[in-house]
């Protein structure tokens, strides 16, 4: 299990990543996304846009629902920003959960 300070730099360092591809395939998609870290209690809140991901801070229980959510463990978050997993092998595995309405899937998954 990871501390959340290597939370923290992990899902920076995913977002970064997720970002360097370019808005090409991004389909002009702006969304909300929220990341659960089932296994420290830890929630992330981010902005999908022109295939940027940013703005990522902890979500409070306040805010309405999050359009696109992830879900996963804290070390397959390491591994997803180290690079050791990629997001198709993590969601086709089972390992990243991800809720969003069928167009929003499709467009993930020629993002990814």
């Amino acid at each position: 299990m990871a501390t959340v300070d290597e939370c923290d730099r992990a899902i920076n360092a995913l977002a970064a990543r997720f970002g360097a591809g370019g808005g090409e395939r991004a389909g002009g998609l702006d969304r909300s996304v929220s990341a659960t870290i089932t296994d420290v209690g830890l929630r992330y809140r981010a902005h999908l846009h022109d295939g940027v991901l940013d703005d990522v801070q902890p979500e409070d229980d306040d805010r309405a629902p999050a359009q696109i959510r992830l879900t996963m463990t804290s070390g397959d978050l390491l591994a997803l920003a180290s690079g050791e997993l990629s997001l198709g092998a993590a969601w086709v595995s089972g390992r990243l959960k991800v809720h969003a309405s069928f167009p929003d899937m499709l467009r993930l998954r020629s993002m990814m």
